[in-house]
């Protein structure tokens, strides 16, 4: 097998996954889902479900990479469990989904920065408007997925490390910076109590199921993406640290973006629970709230760099099934990467149309036991981030404790750090994997297929 790279350094690793997982899952999906969810009964469920049951099935997915060096369908067969194989493919299925209406919610983001650079702050007004334009919306899309096969076509190292050193940071120290102005706003306290002040009655199970959803959703598991970075990383690299650190990285953020938005939210009189747009229709209106230059200078930032941070998730996405491609069928990487991306990019229309372009797309399906119909983006979004990641970390759970066993795990893990063979994190890790997120992510799994397809809803 011809050498398939690298990462540079441990710091590179980290800050690939972290960019992967680091993206519109925090800045755009999780203050909504916050919002759906009544505040910080969502955020407790959330870091929950992050560190108690996302953490593990991450080191295991990177342990499996790195031990194989492979693909996350090679990766199953390789280790001699090819019936297994179907996690891998499961896995690059979602992440094909995944990325073709990721990527058109990224064109949003990049018009939006084009629409700020021209002071049109009207643009949050005009949200439902602007979607429907699949002119406009589709050329963007269009530069966001060339730029995406670009980075990919010249190797995930040399273009995402780069960039990342430079945009993460930026992007943090400009969330900062809104959140400290947003804690001036009128009324901004009264956001931060929703934020950061439970009410228990609010833990509901359609808050648990979408705590759930949004954690695997926003640290990229279940789709193939951290096995895939993971058979990039080199043996010496501590996998059970570097898990830690983005774990850490993409909580960060999503408290930050969080506790930015709601004071935004509440300081104009919106309701909290404004859905998917709610980033694009408030932050235009604060930032027009800064005045002229100003205004235009943070909003411009702001969105390219909300781009950006999309953008290395995007990679990431892409990169998964173009590494299925090269390594199981030998193809050359670079044809591979824009064949599939124009691949991508076709499946991801539907979801383009459908948010009021093309009305049977925008009222697509009335799942059995619901009484309205979704679009066509909002069943992908369904299916990919609440069905297919849930049921992916259960496999690959149960994977890694009873059939390539945690003793296997363990060696892998401490084959670069023996001190880490008998701390309690190991021990944690193993018993999580074997009780707690079988348990867990079963039961979710179990309830979604009764709830999706056959109509019986147990969640309320």
């Amino acid at each position: 097998m011809a050498d398939r790279g690298h990462f540079n350094s441990r710091l590179g690793f980290i800050l690939a996954a972290a960019g992967s997982a680091i993206g519109l899952g925090n800045i755009w999906k999780f203050p909504f889902e916050v919002g759906n969810g009544g505040g910080a009964a969502f955020v407790i469920m959330y870091l929950l479900f992050c560190f108690i049951l996302c953490f593990p099935v991450m080191v295991a997915e990177i342990a499996i990479g790195r031990k194989t060096q492979r693909n996350p369908v090679g990766a199953f067969k390789a280790l001699g469990f090819k019936n297994w194989a179907i996690i891998g493919y499961l896995g690059v299925l979602a992440g094909v989904v995944i990325l073709s209406f990721y990527n058109v919610v990224a064109g949003w983001a990049f018009g939006y920065f084009l629409e700020m650079l021209s002071s049109n702050f009207g643009i949050g007004a005009q949200f439902s408007d602007f979607i429907k334009d699949v002119t406009k919306i589709g050329l963007y899309s269009i530069c966001f997925m060339i730029a995406t096969a670009f980075i990919v076509s010249n190797g995930v190292a040399g273009g995402i490390e780069r960039a990342a050193k430079i945009l993460m940071p930026t992007l943090l120290v400009l969330i900062l910076a809104l959140l400290l102005y947003a804690l001036t706003l009128p009324n901004a306290i009264e956001g931060v109590k929703f934020y950061l002040i439970p009410d228990f009655s609010k833990i509901t199970g359609n808050v648990v199921y979408s705590a759930l959803g949004q954690a695997f959703f926003s640290l990229s598991l279940g789709m193939g993406a951290l096995i895939t970075y993971g058979s990039y990383v080199e043996r010496n690299q501590n996998i059970v640290g570097s898990g830690a650190m983005i774990t850490l990285a993409d909580v960060g953020i999503a408290f930050l973006a969080g506790f930015m938005m709601f004071p935004f939210v509440f300081s104009q009189g919106l309701e909290p629970n404004g859905g998917a747009g709610l980033i694009f229709v408030t932050l235009p209106g604060v930032f027009e709230s800064l005045g002229g230059t100003i205004g235009t200078v943070v909003g411009s930032v702001f969105f390219l760099l909300l781009s950006f941070a999309a953008l290395t998730s995007t990679v990431s996405l892409l990169e998964v099934p173009t590494s299925f491609a090269v390594d199981e069928f030998g193809t050359e990487r670079k044809k591979t990467v824009w064949v599939v991306a124009l691949v991508v990019f076709l499946v991801g229309i539907p979801s383009m149309l459908s948010n009021g372009s093309v009305e049977w797309l925008s009222s697509f399906v009335t799942l059995p036991g619901h009484d309205s119909a979704i679009s066509f983006m909002d069943l992908m979004e369904d299916l990919a981030s609440d069905t297919f990641l849930p049921i992916g970390g259960f496999l690959i759970s149960v994977f890694a404790a009873y059939v390539w066993r945690t003793e296997n795990l363990n060696e892998e893990l401490a084959a670069s750090d023996a001190s880490i063979k008998d701390s309690f994190l190991l021990k944690y890790i193993n018993f999580a994997l074997r009780f707690i997120c079988p348990a867990i992510l079963g039961v979710i799994a179990l309830v979604t297929v009764l709830d999706r397809f056959f109509g019986v809803s147990l969640i309320g």
